[in-house]
C-alpha cells in the first residue's frame, strides 16, 4: 500500500494538480481551451517531439518498431469495442462513438507528462512516437470512423498535411539519419518551447474536462471505459513482448496504451454531429478513474 500511495503522490498527483488549476480556471475565469489547443498542436508539440527524438538519439528501427506498435494497439481496442457494441445492439451513432473513444487515447496531454514523471527522458522519446502515432490515427480514421462516410479518403490524406507531429519525426529521423546538428541559438530556443508544452498540456487537460458533460447510454460508457483502462494495457503488455521492446519502450508504450480516451474526441463528435454527451463522458469518466488503474500499472512497470 505504501509503495502505491508513494507511486501516485510521485507521478499521477502532479498532474491532477496541474489540470486541477486548468479545470478551475475555465470553470471561474471562463478560458476558452480551443487557442492553447492550437497553439500546443500546431507550436509546442512538434517542438517537444524534435527534441526528444534528436536528444534521445533513437534508431530509426527503434522509432519505425514504437509507430507499429502503437497503430496495432489501437486497432485492436477499436476492434474489440466495435465487436462488442454491435453484440450489445448499440445504435450507430452510439457504436461510432464507442469505437471512435476507444481508438483515440489521451496520448499527448496526459500520456507524455505522466512517463515523463515515472520513467524519465528515454522513455519519453519512445512516447513522443506514441503520441504522434496518435495523432496520424486521429486525422485520418478518426476522421473517417467519426464522418460515417461523409469524408472521402482523399479528404483524409489531406488532412495529414496539416499534422505538424508528422513533419517532426520526419526532420528529426532525417537529422538522425545525416548525423548533422543545430546551431546553438536553435538548439535553446527548442529546448525553450519544449520545457513549456507538458505543463501547458495539463492545464489544457483541465480546460476540456470543465465542459464534460454526461449521458444516460452507461451501455456504451461502460465498453469504452473497460477496453481504455482495463484491457488496453493488458494488449500492451502483450505486443510490448511480440516487438521485443527494450524497458524504456516498454514502460512508454504500455503507460501510453493505459491512458483515458483523447480529450480531443469531442472536436471530432462535435464536427460530425455524433453523440457529444456520449463521448465528453467517456472521456471525463476514463481520465477520472485512471489514477486507479495507473497507479499499479506504473509500479509494475517500474520493477
Amino acid at each position: 500500500m505504501t509503495a502505491l500511495l508513494q507511486t501516485f503522490s510521485n507521478n499521477l498527483l502532479p498532474i491532477l494538480i496541474i489540470s486541477g488549476a486548468g479545470y478551475l480556471l475555465g470553470r471561474f475565469l471562463h478560458i476558452e481551451p480551443r487557442p492553447i489547443g492550437r497553439v500546443i498542436f500546431y507550436i509546442l508539440t512538434p517542438v517537444l517531439i524534435f527534441n526528444l527524438l534528436t536528444g534521445s538519439q533513437l534508431s530509426l528501427e527503434r522509432i519505425g518498431l514504437m509507430m507499429g506498435y502503437a497503430a496495432a494497439v489501437n486497432f485492436i481496442l477499436a476492434g474489440l469495442a466495435y465487436c462488442i457494441g454491435s453484440l450489445l445492439h448499440l445504435d450507430r451513432l452510439s457504436l461510432t462513438a464507442v469505437v471512435l473513444t476507444t481508438l483515440l487515447a489521451n496520448a499527448g496531454n496526459y500520456g507524455l507528462p505522466l512517463v515523463s514523471f515515472a520513467f524519465g527522458q528515454q522513455a519519453l522519446a519512445y512516447a513522443s512516437v506514441y503520441y504522434a502515432t496518435n495523432a496520424v490515427l486521429l486525422n485520418t480514421i478518426g476522421v473517417l470512423i467519426a464522418s460515417l462516410g461523409r469524408s472521402n479518403m482523399k479528404d483524409s490524406l489531406l488532412g495529414l498535411l496539416k499534422v505538424p507531429a508528422i513533419y517532426a519525426i520526419g526532420f528529426a529521423m532525417l537529422m538522425l539519419h545525416m548525423g548533422w546538428h543545430l546551431p546553438m541559438p536553435l538548439e535553446r530556443t527548442i529546448s525553450l518551447v519544449s520545457g513549456a508544452t507538458i505543463p501547458l498540456m495539463l492545464i489544457l487537460l483541465g480546460l476540456e474536462l470543465q465542459r464534460a458533460e454526461w449521458t444516460r447510454n452507461l451501455r456504451a460508457l461502460s465498453i469504452s471505459t473497460v477496453l481504455r483502462l482495463l484491457v488496453g494495457p493488458l494488449i500492451g503488455l502483450g505486443l510490448s513482448s511480440l516487438f521485443k521492446f527494450n524497458v524504456p519502450a516498454r514502460q512508454a508504450g504500455v503507460t501510453e496504451a493505459a491512458m483515458p480516451s483523447a480529450v480531443l474526441n469531442t472536436v471530432l463528435a462535435s464536427e460530425y454531429n455524433l453523440d457529444t454527451s456520449l463521448v465528453t463522458a467517456i472521456i471525463f469518466v476514463t481520465t477520472m478513474l485512471s489514477p486507479f488503474t495507473l497507479t499499479p500499472l506504473l509500479l509494475y512497470l517500474g520493477r
